[in-house]
């Protein structure tokens, strides 16, 4: 399990204001896609984070793609049209993946509002997902996604966090 994030970190939406991880959690609990938008591994999963991200859209889920390092511009290029659906937050420093401790993108976290993690998987591997996202729906009282379905990606390692 990944170690719970540092709350000062300051993530940069791609239509507003830099605001701090604690901001983003004040509400509700954090699911995030962090993606890489240098590797064709993390454009491989864009469309499967979608579904997967929209199911706990209507949730008290805040959800986000969670760009490592790029700026606004390089995010919202990287997440194209998707970014009118999902909230996207650009990390230029990667500090999100360095302060949990991630070694391989792309990944799936949940934290919860305190800051503490729900969940966390690395790579693409369908069954490590779905976990994280049972326990979200588990804490939720909401609805599991189905991963994989039928036109999903192979499962693949993913490519180094902090690269």
């Amino acid at each position: 399990m990944a170690d719970a994030p540092d709350l000062s970190i300051e993530l940069q939406p791609v239509d507003g204001a830099p605001r701090a991880l604690s901001q983003l959690l004040t509400t509700f609990p954090l699911a995030a896609v962090v993606v890489d938008p240098y590797t064709h591994e993390s454009s491989w999963i864009l469309d499967t984070a979608c579904r997967i991200l929209n199911v706990f859209c209507e949730a008290d889920v805040r959800v986000a793609f969670l760009v490592a390092g790029a700026d606004v511009e390089g995010a919202a290029r990287f997440i194209g049209p998707l970014a009118e659906q999902i909230l996207t937050l650009a990390d230029p420093h990667r500090s999100i993946a360095r302060s949990m401790g991630l070694e391989h993108l792309p990944a799936f976290i949940a934290i919860r509002q305190d800051g503490s993690v729900i969940g966390t998987a690395e790579g693409w591997d369908p069954e490590s997902w779905r976990t994280t996202a049972a326990d979200l729906a588990d804490m939720t009282a909401w609805s599991r996604p189905e991963i994989p379905v039928i036109g999903d990606p192979a499962p693949y390692a993913g490519t180094a966090a902090l690269g």
